[in-house]
């Protein structure tokens, strides 16, 4: 992987729309699932005096009430509460449904309406279902190589027939078999069941329906074309490909946590281009888990550097940072990412924890410093702590219970050119590893 010669980044299609065109677009696309949660916020707000938010599925009399409210059909309602949800208009928390930070950025940030776009645009296969009868890992298949005909539609830049479609869909499908040297099951054709022309057929015009659905693409008598959203969306994901395969030092293939130990030397921006890469090579939902499951390790280190990589990762993290906020070694970190997810400014978050979170944070960043750090570093993270003296700072980090305490005293201790106060830490020390006082 380090030896790979980096790819060039794919140029925009010429003619792309600027980002206020495309976000116009989408707004537009996406205007009966953002009026729909509007409509939510002030039927079911959650707020004092107010009734409970609705389930995440409507019930019959919701949409019923919603499609009289917004003119629309209860059939309109569904599909706009179902991409409500897809592109984080709503989000769904232990069981009811609340309006999403997304709405809140809807009319003034276009990034935002752009990335919720692309959530509906990337669950493509969610909008409508599969044909009857056809066997699910078919589907599983075309949906597997449908990344492949956009790429081709997004490079002829107009539109394709659809027989052309079918012949590049047929090639992939077979292409991906042979990658996994399957061995056709009991029952199946040679070529399994995707094979069958028929078969493939129906499944290309449920997939094409589907992207037409999201205005990824239009479709005319027997071709498709992606519309300037749906180039745009292709682009992009060619564009983090391309990241992914410059990945210096073959992170992209680590672990996460040993991707987040290669990015412990470097600063802030290389380190974010590292975790692009990182996550680009995987599906969101499996890239967040391994890196809350890094978070929850031994080394300091590696916890905040994972928190780090899900403030790249975005809203699609938010549902399992919040559950892993009740988590007591992952709380600290998990309130700051929330809170700055929500709008706070980096400085301010702070705010939002207690004087017990706060120490926590505190003694497990020293840990992290004391393992990975120089001295003089440690000395400041000290010399930095926002409290009234040492003494009531020591006191503090006694009563916390963070399992790394004394060691952390004891690097603070051995590090601080001042006798007196090092004196003072080493007694801290010594009085939590024998509970005294």
């Amino acid at each position: 992987m380090a030896n790979r010669r980096p790819r060039p980044a794919p140029r925009p299609p010429e003619g792309t729309p600027g980002t206020a065109e495309l976000a116009a677009r989408a707004r537009a696309s996406l205007s009966d699932a953002a009026r729909l949660a509007r409509w939510a916020e002030r039927q079911y707000g959650g707020g004092p005096g107010e009734p409970p938010c609705p389930s995440p599925l409507l019930s019959g009399d919701e949409a019923e009430r919603a499609a009289t409210a917004l003119g629309l059909t209860p059939g309109q309602i569904r599909v706009g509460w179902d991409r409500a949800r897809l592109s984080g208009l709503v989000e769904v928390h232990g069981g009811h449904a609340r309006p999403g930070w997304r709405l809140r950025a809807w009319d003034r940030d276009d990034s935002a309406v752009l990335r919720g776009w692309v959530a509906v645009f990337d669950a493509w296969s969610l909008i409508h279902p599969a044909p009857d009868g056809v066997d699910p890992a078919a589907v599983a298949e075309v949906v597997e190589a449908m990344p492949q005909l956009l790429s081709w539609l997004q490079l002829s830049a107009g539109p394709v027939t659809v027989p052309a479609l079918l012949d590049m869909l047929g090639q992939r499908v077979a292409e991906l078999r042979e990658e996994r040297c399957e061995v056709p099951y009991e029952g199946a054709t040679e070529d399994g069941p995707a094979a069958d022309p028929a078969t493939l057929s129906r499944l290309l015009r449920w997939a094409l329906g589907c992207l037409g659905a999201v205005d990824a693409l239009v479709l005319g008598p027997a071709r498709a074309t992606l519309t300037p959203l749906g180039s745009w969306a292709v682009w992009v994901k060619l564009e983090q490909i391309c990241v992914a395969a410059q990945s210096p030092a073959g992170n992209i293939e680590q672990s996460a946590a040993a991707m987040l130990r290669g990015c412990a030397r470097l600063t802030p921006g290389p380190a974010r281009a590292e975790y692009r890469a990182w996550l680009a090579a995987r599906t969101v939902g499996s890239a967040v888990t391994e890196l809350l499951q890094a978070a929850r390790g031994e080394d300091a280190l590696v916890r905040g550097l994972a928190f780090e990589a899900l403030r790249v990762v975005g809203a699609p993290a938010e549902p399992e940072v919040r559950a892993a906020a009740d988590d007591p070694g992952l709380r600290p970190y998990a309130l700051l990412w929330l809170a700055e997810h929500d709008g706070a400014d980096p400085e301010e978050a702070q705010e939002v924890l207690t004087r017990e979170e706060a120490t926590w944070l505190w003694v497990d960043t020293a840990a992290a410093v004391a393992d990975h750090g120089e001295a003089d570093v440690l000395v400041r993270h000290l010399d930095a702590a926002v409290r009234t003296t040492v003494p009531r700072l020591l006191d503090e980090v006694r009563a916390v219970g963070h399992p790394r305490t004394v060691q952390v005293l004891i690097a603070l201790a051995a590090a601080h050119p001042d006798p007196a106060l090092a004196k003072a830490v080493r007694r801290a020390a010594f009085q939590v590893h024998t509970g005294g006082e």
